[in-house]
């Protein structure tokens, strides 16, 4: 037959079609769109009569003809042939292991699905026969998903039932004829696109980029190809029947329940309250007539949008979501491509990552021919189906009456993290169903035993000397170890027996200025030892310092000292005149410590509390003006408690960060309070890394607490170089943690030295650890920042104050013993970030709002992620610089690495990277 007359006809592509076109072009070899039905067949067969209404199947519809041509033509078309010869396999299998059957046929599904369809060649579709046992089988129909979608299969299986019949029993069926697919093409063609496009212009105004799933990875270019697996779970009943009463009372429709429950999850998961994702529609118009028993392509998929009104109710805001799926219907015909071509989406990026089909298909009947109708027994009788489909879509679900199927790709999910989400669906369907007018905010994706370990990982109590104040436990400490060294700067040391009077001394000469419980008093002097003196004796007065650094501009010099209003200054001759105007009275530590020499050395009696203040420490604030913290006793009386319990045994730390930085207060407490000897270095040994390396060696320093930047720039100065003998702890906190070439070298150098992650605001000190263990070469390049000190708790929280699952992200809220009293004459902020604990069920107790973003991981330990304000969105694509900066960081030729957003044509905006390299 020449090719002129082979052909019947040919007509342009569905929308759909065209979308799955490009897909399975442009992923050639991946199995995309190749779709595989497994039919258990539990019935004796008649292979020629079965095989004989599979070839009336193809010459009824014209579908099952049809082949595709797009090479050396402007647009695509689908060309249908007068006839075709169908593919079948049939094999008997009887005789062998059920193992070995199973093991037989996913060997050969998985085969045919490496075969694809060459788009060109008729038939589309491939059919196989697997005798297993004298009356079962295992039927096998593969075809590609351009040919028909879900509805069209009980249409073409009731067919085959009924010709099946009429073959075995040497009649003809009597079947209606079917309307040809081409009748649809030919609607669509009628439909009008421009006010399609204005619809959806509209319809996705401000929305720029796709929703994110919040808990997957991200693949690269060159990335192995995609490794899809499904899994599914039912429903309870109980569930399912209530969701089912509540839809017809409420003129619901289940795939408006469905899709409702989906956004939700999505909402939770990304941390977003508008949020974007695909879904597939019938498209069959009902103005077509006939077009129910149509056999084709129909289906499209749209975008589904979703804002989320955290005070609607449920039911109220799935009303809402049906409207807005009746103002949608009239445009289903909108190709998809075209519909992110209108969008604000960069060309090149999905408008959504997440399809839900809502499987709600005409029944297929049973066994039996469609025109049996005689009471006879099934000529033809089917077992459970199972269908192996594959998308372009990282995650797909797959939802029906009673059941709900993620079809997910392994590369982007892993296998515990869908479970959850899974779960997590069904509990937000049970909630649905159980208090429709629940207010959206209200509503937690947490089951009881996901809070109950939530709840355990914060059941972390243990002694601390509670009715103690740091100075009293230096006191004790001191009298356990009066001659031991308690400070040394260069060739100056003082003894715990020295450092406790020369301490006793000053607190008697401020209580008798007027220093006592929770009076200020400024501390602004050079590193030195006597601003060591200086801590500890406004302790012992009871009061509290507010560290002023020397080296700070003069304004802001001048707003914390009229801020803080402190009545008493202890400064240095040399920077008296350098100060700004204030009033307070002013101890020189040097000039005016003969006269204080002569004071009584005996404990003064101090009536501070460990909720009095400790200290007063100022942050950066939003407004450009700083805020001063005040941190009371019993949260540091804690830390240092734990950290004797967890971190043993170094005696000489080194004393490195400002008075400023509230990690000092850790470096000399910790060694105060352990008979342990504080190493003070000058501020230009600080800067100087590869002099401060030295010191550590000769002044035999066992523990250091540095921050990650000056920890890289000791790691490369140290390269090549012998390691540190003496060292065993390096404890970083205040910035993200990354593990960079130069510091696993090093630290791979130092198999001694173990490296804690720490993590705290200002307003809390120190609330989660994390020790890092093996081999450097093995580490995460952003560690974890762990888990809760003793008596801490951490809470991730979405916006609405509801706790967030594993894997999710969620703002780091921190309460327990760990908290600050407050912001300094502030309580209209200090009311905004130390908020009411609603988590804990702790009377009175509060929480604060760190701004940090953070998520679990299975074992409880938690990912700092970013800033809640820190993340840009740039040509569609959210990102966190931090983590860009960690990259570029393990390049062995980067040495440091900052990344920001910039903006300097309106509206477009870049990532610009700043590297330090090694030359």
């Amino acid at each position: 037959m020449s090719i002129k007359k082979d052909i019947e006809s040919f007509y342009p592509l569905s929308p759909m079609q065209q979308g799955m076109l490009f897909h399975t072009l442009y992923d050639d070899g991946s199995g995309m769109y190749v779709e595989q039905l497994i039919i258990p067949v539990q019935s004796a067969l008649n292979v020629a009569a079965f095989q004989r209404a599979w070839e009336q199947i193809a010459q009824r519809h014209s579908i099952f003809r049809t082949t595709f041509v797009w090479e050396n033509i402007k647009t695509p078309v689908q060309v249908v042939h007068r006839r075709v010869e169908l593919s079948w396999t049939i094999e008997d299998w009887r005789g062998t292991a059920l193992e070995e059957h199973q093991a037989r046929l996913k060997t050969f599904l998985d085969a045919d699905r490496a075969r694809g369809f060459d788009l060109a060649q008729a038939p589309l579709m491939r059919l196989a026969l697997f005798q297993v046992a004298d009356e079962r089988y295992q039927f096998v129909w593969s075809q590609h998903h351009m040919l028909m979608d879900g509805w069209s299969l009980p249409l073409v299986l009731n067919e085959v039932f009924a010709l099946y019949d009429a073959a075995l029993h040497g009649r003809e069926a009597t079947l209606p004829r079917p309307r040809p697919y081409r009748d649809y093409i030919a609607w669509l063609q009628q439909q009008d696109l421009a006010s399609a496009e204005d619809f959806w212009r509209q319809f996705l105004a401000g929305f720029s980029a796709a929703t994110p799933l919040g808990v997957d990875r991200v693949v690269g270019p060159d990335a192995e190809p995609a490794d899809y697996h499904e899994v599914e779970r039912l429903l309870p009943s109980e569930t399912a029947m209530a969701l089912q009463g509540l839809a017809r009372q409420h003129g619901l429709t289940m795939n408006t329940v469905m899709q409702g429950a989906w956004a939700l999850l999505l909402s939770h998961y990304s941390g977003e309250d508008d949020v974007l994702f695909g879904a597939t529609v019938s498209g069959r118009p009902p103005e077509l007539t006939g077009v129910e028993s149509m056999v084709g392509l129909f289906i499209n998929t749209l975008p589904v949008r979703v804002q989320i009104d955290p005070q609607a109710t449920l039911l109220d805001w799935l009303k809402q979501i049906q409207r807005h799926q009746a103002d949608l219907r009239q445009y289903e015909y909108s190709p998809l491509v075209q519909i992110q071509g209108w969008s604000e989406v960069p060309r090149g990026q999905p408008l959504f990552e997440s399809l839900v089909v809502f499987e709600n298909y005409p029944a297929t009947g049973g066994g039996g021919g469609g025109d049996q109708g005689n009471g006879a027994r099934p000529s033809l009788a089917f077992g459970r189906m199972q269908a192996v489909e594959r998308t372009n879509y990282p995650l797909n679900l797959m939802a029906g009456m009673g059941a709900m199927r993620l079809n997910y790709d392994r590369r982007r999910f892993d296998d515990l993290t869908i479970d959850r989400m899974l779960g997590h669906l069904g509990t937000v369907l049970a909630r649905i169903a159980a208090q429709p007018q629940q207010r959206l905010a209200e509503l937690s994706l947490l089951t009881e035993a996901e809070r109950q370990q939530q709840r355990d990982w914060n059941a972390i109590a243990a002694p601390y000397p509670q009715d103690q104040c740091l100075h009293q436990l230096v006191a004790a400490q001191a009298a356990q170890t009066p001659d031991r060294d308690a400070v040394v700067f260069g060739d100056q040391t003082l003894t715990y027996a020295d450092l406790n009077v020369r301490a006793n001394q000053l607190a008697h000469r401020l209580q008798a200025l007027g220093v006592g419980p929770d009076t200020r008093v400024g501390l602004c002097v050079e590193r030195s030892l006597d601003a060591m003196v200086g801590v500890l004796g406004v302790l012992k007065a009871g009061g509290a310092y507010v560290p002023l650094d020397p080296a700070y501009p003069e304004e802001r010099l001048q707003f914390m000292l009229a801020d803080a209003r402190v009545p008493v200054l202890l400064t240095q001759a040399a920077l008296v005149d350098r100060l700004p105007e204030h009033s307070a009275q002013v101890i020189c530590l040097d000039r005016d410590w003969p006269s204080i020499a002569e004071l009584p050395t005996a404990e003064p009696v101090a009536h501070a509390t460990p909720d009095n203040l400790l200290y007063v420490i100022y942050t950066s604030g939003s407004t450009g003006q700083p805020k001063g913290v005040g941190m009371t006793h019993r949260p540091l009386v804690n830390l240092l408690a734990w950290q004797q319990r967890t971190m043993p045994g170094a005696r000489r730390t080194l004393q490195f960060a400002p008075l400023s930085f509230d990690v000092s207060c850790q470096e000399i407490f910790s060694a105060w309070t352990t008979g342990g000897t504080l190493v003070l270095v000058s501020e230009e040994l600080r800067r100087d890394a590869p002099n401060l390396l030295r010191e550590l060696d000769s002044a035999a320093v066992e523990r250091i607490f540095v921050p990650f930047v000056a920890l890289q720039h000791l790691a490369e100065q140290a390269e090549g170089a012998a390691g540190l003998a003496h060292l065993r702890e390096i404890v970083t906190a205040g910035e993200q943690l990354q593990i960079t070439p130069a510091l696993a070298r090093w630290l791979a150098n130092q198999p001694a030295c173990t490296l804690h992650n720490h993590y705290g605001p200002t307003e809390s000190h120190v609330v989660t650890a994390w020790t890092l263990a093996g081999s450097p070469d093995t580490w995460p390049a952003l560690p974890p920042i762990g888990t809760p000190v003793a008596n801490s708790a951490i809470w991730l929280l979405n916006r609405a104050g509801q706790p967030v699952p594993i894997g999710v992200t969620g703002e780091i809220h921190i309460g327990g013993d760990a908290l600050a009293r407050g912001y300094l004459d502030r309580p209209d902020l200090t009311a905004d970030r130390f908020v009411p604990d609603g988590v804990s069920g702790a009377q009175g107790a509060r929480l604060y709002r760190t701004g940090d973003v953070g998520r679990y991981r299975a074992d409880g330990s938690i990912e700092y992620i970013g800033r809640t304000d820190a993340q840009v969105k740039i040509r569609g694509y959210r990102i966190e610089a931090g983590e860009i900066e960690a990259v570029l960081a393990q390049h062995p030729a980067v040495v440091e690495a900052a990344v920001v957003a910039r903006e300097d044509t309106p509206g477009q905006k870049r990532l610009v990277a700043y590297v330090v390299g090694e030359q």
